[in-house]
């Protein structure tokens, strides 16, 4: 080897060491940006595409992840980590048979590995219950509605039970409010009024179209949040600091209500109970997460049956595919919880026509909005997260332009500031959960628009702690 050569790859074991701390610092974007420089020195050390294919998992490229994890594999086809890092990535995308294959070869280089073991009875179960569910699967035309199957007049209400409740029909601001202070104490509210939040919200959102036009009367204001998930604290917090939805101060929530955080049921609950009080000022919009297969993954499945039972699961599973896909507010801002197309030229009517009563497909006008992210280069280029595709501010312009709008808001990604504005001021997005994960250390925000102007005022926020 000669001196260069020595020398590239001592400055690259370097900058693997920089990354690594950047790595367990949470650092994680500047870790995948010195596991860079190190793989442009020595692009032949295995370890430094696993590490960087882990750095990707953390920030939910998982497409990315895969990538780097197979280049670590082709390097070096004994080493386990690139294994194990591509069937993480595999089993976080919920991709079980893919993951199921690289968790087995792990096993085999690494038999007493008991992560390796745990993941690989994880995958198995999971690849199982597909199987199972693909066989005994009815057709569309043949499944019934879960929520049809409920009457929740016929639930009695236990006497001793201390919690609010409704009188009748019609869901109060005083029981909501009574509602939000159970969910602060950690209680549950009784079963009969979770049913009866959950089945009014579906019979409005079944009238909606996939598509939402939101009318802001001059002088009026309106407020956009991104992601949620399930930090419940950190949504009342927002309703602190810009007041409770009313019909003077709706709200637009871009999707990603759940998963991740611990209280996703006490999130939805207060989400679906303010649409049933002002079904004109609180509006939902489906996000990549409101689907079956992240909820399995993600913690919601498991919350919903813990706090609420096995009925609720599938009842939330079809409220979510009801929700619509995408909101024009005053004919000039576009809201829509991922991005834009795979294809020039689709127009609103063409998303406010989308058949959205499925379970997200893996490609189309559906998946796209639900999952693709901007890029800072122009054209289009594959997703980092290995659905759907990343899209450059020329796409951003010419969308804009065909539908005669001023600006796209999306969510969908974790950003430092809680917000970031791209594509020469016409993206923005916007990520309303602070220290995502309880670990990211990013701010939230969300964003007031006020007619006629429309102008984005973007307001940011610390996580706040919760005192148990």
């Amino acid at each position: 080897m000669d001196t260069t050569a020595n020398s590239d790859v001592q400055k690259a074991e370097e900058l693997k060491l920089k990354a690594n701390e950047a790595f367990k610092a949470n650092k994680f974007s500047q870790a995948i940006e010195l596991y860079s420089q190190a793989i442009e020195l020595n692009s032949s050390n295995a370890v430094y595409w696993a590490n960087r294919a882990f750095a990707h998992t953390k920030l939910e490229e998982y497409g990315s992840a895969v990538q780097d994890a197979t280049k670590a594999i082709e390097i070096d086809p004994r080493y386990s980590k690139g294994y194990y890092r591509r069937g993480a990535a595999y089993l976080a995308m919920g991709k079980f048979k893919e993951a199921l294959k690289d968790f087995q070869q792990v096993k085999k280089i690494c038999p007493n590995d008991p992560d390796a073991t745990r993941k690989l009875k994880e995958c198995e179960k999971a690849v199982q219950k597909i199987r199972f569910e693909e066989a005994i699967s009815v057709g569309d035309a043949e499944r019934c509605s879960v929520a049809d199957s409920i009457d929740y007049h016929v639930i009695e209400v236990e006497p001793q039970y201390a919690g609010p409740r409704i009188d009748g029909e019609e869901i109060t601001l005083d029981f909501v409010k009574a509602m939000l202070d159970e969910f602060k104490k950690q209680k549950c509210i009784h079963k009969r009024y979770a049913y009866q939040i959950v089945l009014k919200t579906l019979e409005l959102l079944r009238s909606m179209p996939s598509l939402v036009d939101v009318d802001v009367p001059n002088g009026g204001h309106f407020t956009v949040c991104g992601d949620v998930h399930g930090q419940y604290f950190d949504l009342l917090n927002i309703f602190e600091l810009n007041g409770l939805p009313s019909e003077e101060n709706p709200y637009l929530f871009n999707g990603d209500f759940v998963d991740r955080g611990s209280f996703s049921v006490e999130v939805i609950l207060t989400l679906f109970a303010f649409k049933c009080l002002y079904p004109k000022a609180m509006y939902l919009a489906r996000g990549n997460h409101e689907s079956k297969n992240m909820n399995k993954i993600y913690g919601f499945e498991g919350e919903v049956r813990s706090k609420l039972g096995e009925k609720f699961v599938e009842l939330f599973a079809e409220v979510f595919c009801w929700l619509p896909l995408a909101h024009v507010i005053n004919k000039k801002v576009f809201v829509v919880h991922g991005g834009l197309f795979s294809v020039d030229g689709v127009k609103l009517s063409d998303i406010r026509s989308i058949d959205r009563f499925c379970e997200p497909p893996e490609e189309g006008l559906m998946c796209e909005l639900l999952w693709s992210d901007p890029q800072p280069q122009l054209g289009r280029g594959p997703s980092k997260r290995g659905v759907a595709l990343s899209f450059g501010a020329d796409v951003t312009k010419k969308f804009l332009q065909e539908n005669n709008l001023d600006l796209i808001v999306r969510s969908h990604e974790v950003k430092d500031e809680g917000y970031e504005i791209e594509h020469d001021g016409k993206l923005i997005t916007v990520f309303s959960a602070p220290n995502y994960c309880d670990q990211m250390g990013n701010k939230g925000a969300f964003i007031r628009f006020t007619a006629p102007e429309m102008k984005p005022d973007i307001i940011t926020f610390s996580a706040v702690m919760i005192l148990s």
